[in-house]
């Protein structure tokens, strides 16, 4: 597995950026053709693409510095802040980046916000479906060691497989979630004809995310033991999972029926 996807002299273009870009131009896509069914322009929602994309990124690269400062970035130079290109970028803190950013806008735009999110959610599943692939072909978010017939062994190099050593075959995890993200995408979509009010795939996407997460986490050995909460019972993906739990029932109990609006 090698991290870049082409070379350009001394430019490189590498596979993370490529997934990631992949899943963003899918997401968008498809929450456009979706918000048809709740009377959203398509035209809106492509147009909010820049804003969700600033969002998504300072958010994401926000949450992976503050939460490896110390051993990452103290001791470095200010610019590999901005060196994202081969990854460093933390799924939660970009979702929180990107639900401010469609706020700001919805308001802008005054669409109505909960079908906005709506035709969202079920994207945002698809796209991180694909930024999982794209975390495979860096070699982050690797899984704990494993003897199962899909072990997967990463090149020389990776802290998986120390030089001059064998490689450690550990757990897929990346494909692990985006297996389970697709998964989730095709059950949002399914559930967005039938629901009952504006706000609810959102409030399980939520519910849903972190419940997937929370499994895959199991599987994970790219924490250090400082990193774990609670005495090393509950990672920071599930810390992050248990709050989002906490507002999809909140939104689900306390978002407006149709029935309420009239």
């Amino acid at each position: 597995m090698d991290p870049i996807a082409f070379q350009f002299g001394n430019f490189a273009i590498h596979w993370y950026g490529v997934f990631v870009a992949l899943g963003f131009l899918a997401g968008i896509w498809t929450a456009s053709r979706r918000g048809l069914r709740d009377n959203l322009d398509p035209e809106k929602i492509t147009d909010a693409v820049p804003w969700l994309l600033l969002g998504t990124l300072v958010g994401a690269r926000l949450f992976h510095v503050v939460t490896y400062w110390e051993q990452d970035f103290a001791q470095e130079p200010i610019t590999k802040i901005f060196a994202i290109r081969g990854g460093g970028l933390v799924f939660y803190g970009g979702f929180v980046g990107a639900s401010l950013a469609t706020i700001f806008y919805a308001r802008w735009k005054k669409i109505p916000l909960w079908k906005f999110a709506d035709a969202l959610a079920p994207s945002v599943a698809l796209g991180h479906a694909f930024g999982r692939i794209g975390c495979l072909m860096t070699g982050c978010c690797h899984g704990k060691p494993c003897s199962l017939p899909w072990a997967i062994r990463f090149p020389e190099g990776h802290e998986t497989h120390p030089v001059g050593f064998d490689a450690v075959p550990v757990h897929p995890t990346q494909i692990y979630e985006a297996v389970l993200n697709f998964g989730l995408y095709l059950g949002l979509a399914w559930f967005y004809r039938r629901k009952k009010f504006p706000g609810q795939v959102f409030a399980m996407y939520l519910i849903g995310y972190a419940l997937l997460r929370a499994i895959v986490e199991q599987f994970r050995g790219d924490y250090s033991a400082r990193e774990y909460l609670f005495q090393g019972w509950v990672s920071p993906g599930q810390a992050m999972g248990i709050l989002a739990i906490l507002a999809g029932i909140i939104l689900l109990w306390k978002l407006p029926r149709p029935a309420q609006e009239k």
